[in-house]
């Protein structure tokens, strides 16, 4: 079983509600995404905190149902 991107989208607003995001499947394989996230709540953390937070949003799902997720993350 895979996640969407949809799915993902729903994960991540739910920790980050203010968050813009577009997520491209690298490999037109629902496992294999690249997320631009972009969010005010990012202010003040560096990129690792910034990726921490996705994570943390993204949840158990990170390398069980989710195999890959590069990130982008900015500052708005």
């Amino acid at each position: 079983m895979t996640l969407s991107s949809k799915e993902i989208i729903a994960l991540i607003k739910k920790k980050i509600p203010d968050a813009e995001i577009e997520i491209n499947d690298l490999k037109g394989d629902n496992n294999h995404y690249h997320a631009i996230i972009k969010s005010k709540g990012f202010k003040g953390l560096n990129k690792i905190q910034q990726h921490q937070l996705v994570y943390k949003a993204i949840g158990d799902h990170m390398g069980t149902t989710l195999h890959a997720l590069m990130l982008t993350t900015i500052e708005l």
